[in-house]
């Protein structure tokens, strides 16, 4: 086992023996190495003010645009990290920093950093530069000057220039586990990290560690630290487990590792249905879905969490793993009540299993939030029906947001089987939805609103693919 972390800072070697667990890479850029190119602006992964490049010989895409502010120190180990400060060569200006330059794509300066940064990554990645795409690249970088067309004359401009050197890439990580334990100076508590290289390893260190906290992606766990100021004890970061990230599927069904990354189960999840693909789009920027896994949106069990609604609609069974012991689970039983989830200390979340829809079903998922991008869901509905002949003979209505936890419309699904898909029968349905929840009233939504909502997205439903995508006019706020 290691205590060091080695990685590459704007092309120079570090290396920081036991760092805390939990320091973010933002803060030690600013406070440690006077690097104060990177800002903070909201500290939750939100406005990409703190946006850096990271390159992972071990990641698809290679060069991936990651929020500073909600990435912990030890995860760098073997990668490198470029800054707003690295992208320059010998006092030269990068192509996309001349772009913006030359495109006056700079307004107070505050968040260009973070859009320089975003850029960088997909010019790095040879990205497409057509206005949908850029659009997407940047939704996650805010600009409260709202100089956002500028900086999109110069995005599509940044390959007109010369290309110059660019910092390379770090050697893969060494395969042995990163162990760290170190005391924090403020309060007397013992941390510790740990980084296994094996799902084998994963499963002992949780077996011997069941309070442990899994480190996944970080986008919810690093919120503990920088909102709720969390001390973490242990830390057990699966980032570099083999195997863990793996998609697989066949003709039947599309399984997916719990540490697989939004960016990476994008494409997969998109073939299930378009508007999975588009639900996994909308659910955080560039630099969220580079982090953000699959299995923690399900561990964590968030009721608005966007991914478990379709996934119980689909049918999804979870593969749950504690030692050498698997079980599976419907996923929609994994859910009890609010933040308790059916898991025994020590096991975890390992693999998630999705059946394909066939010819004879029909599946959609809809998100309905304030802002169209990069939002929290003020509810997500998810459909599925199986017909025989005009008749229903199968369905699974799933909403996140109208309960304590993701959960079934059972009255509603109940309303329909055995009937006609037909108009009469679904306005039943919608109907018998109110019996199916009781919702809240918070900041995204009030109880009202939610029900309404979900009643319209019934029939939004019904009326099939030629309804667009979550019309505009859904949106409140």
């Amino acid at each position: 086992m290691r205590n060091i972390v080695s990685f590459t800072l704007n092309g120079k070697a570090v290396e920081l023996q036991n760092p805390d667990p939990t320091q973010t890479l933002l803060n030690w850029l600013r406070q440690s190495r006077t690097l104060t190119g990177t800002k903070e602006g909201c500290a939750e992964g939100d406005c990409g003010a703190c946006t850096v490049v990271i390159g992972d010989p071990n990641a698809t895409p290679t060069w991936q645009a990651m929020n500073a502010c909600i990435v912990f120190l030890p995860t760098l180990d073997g990668k490198t990290v470029i800054t707003v400060e690295g992208v320059a060569k010998d006092g030269n200006l990068h192509p996309v920093q001349r772009a913006l330059v030359e495109h006056h794509g700079s307004q107070c300066g505050f968040c260009t950093p973070g859009f320089v940064m975003s850029l960088y990554a997909h010019y790095r990645n040879d990205g497409a530069v057509d206005e949908e795409t850029l659009n997407d690249v940047l939704a996650g970088n805010l600009c409260r000057c709202t100089g956002y067309a500028p900086i999109i004359r110069a995005a599509k401009a940044m390959y007109d220039y010369p290309k110059v050197e660019e910092i390379a890439l770090t050697a893969a990580t060494k395969q042995d586990t990163l162990a760290l334990s170190m005391t924090d100076p403020l309060t007397g508590t013992k941390k510790q990290y740990f980084a296994p290289q094996t799902l084998d390893a994963l499963a002992a260190l949780y077996t011997d560690h069941p309070d442990a906290t899994i480190l996944a992606g970080g986008t919810d766990v690093g919120l503990w630290v920088t909102k709720k100021h969390a001390v973490l004890e242990t830390l057990i970061d699966i980032g570099r487990v083999a195997g863990f990230a793996e998609i697989a599927q066949d003709k039947n069904k599309l399984s997916i590792g719990a540490g697989a990354r939004y960016a990476n189960a994008y494409a997969a999840l998109g073939n299930l249905h378009p508007t999975l693909g588009e639900m996994v789009r909308r659910i955080g920027s560039t630099q969220i879905r580079n982090a953000g896994t699959i299995g923690g949106n399900i561990a964590n069990g968030s009721p608005i969490g966007d991914m478990p609604p379709p996934l119980i609609a689909l049918g999804a069974i979870l593969v749950l793993r504690k030692g050498e012991t698997r079980r599976r689970i419907a996923l929609e039983d994994f859910f009890i009540a609010y933040g308790q989830q059916d898991l025994a200390p020590g096991e975890f979340v390992e693999a998630v299993i999705v059946p394909k829809p066939d010819p004879s079903t029909r599946f959609a998922v809809y998100k309905i939030s304030k802002r169209f991008d990069q939002d929290i869901s003020a509810l997500c509905g998810a459909f599925f029906v199986r017909l025989q002949g005009e008749d229903v003979s199968e369905a699974r209505f799933a909403f996140g947001g109208m309960a304590a936890i993701p959960a079934r419309a059972k009255a509603a699904e109940a309303a329909l089987i055995g009937k006609a898909w037909s108009e009469t029968n679904l306005r039943a349905a919608m109907t018998a939805l109110a019996q199916d929840f009781t919702p809240l009233s918070d900041m995204r939504a009030s109880a009202d609103y939610r029900l309404q909502a979900a009643q319209n997205l019934m029939w939004k439903f019904y009326l099939g693919e030629d309804a667009p995508y979550l019309a505009r006019e859904m949106h409140h706020g």
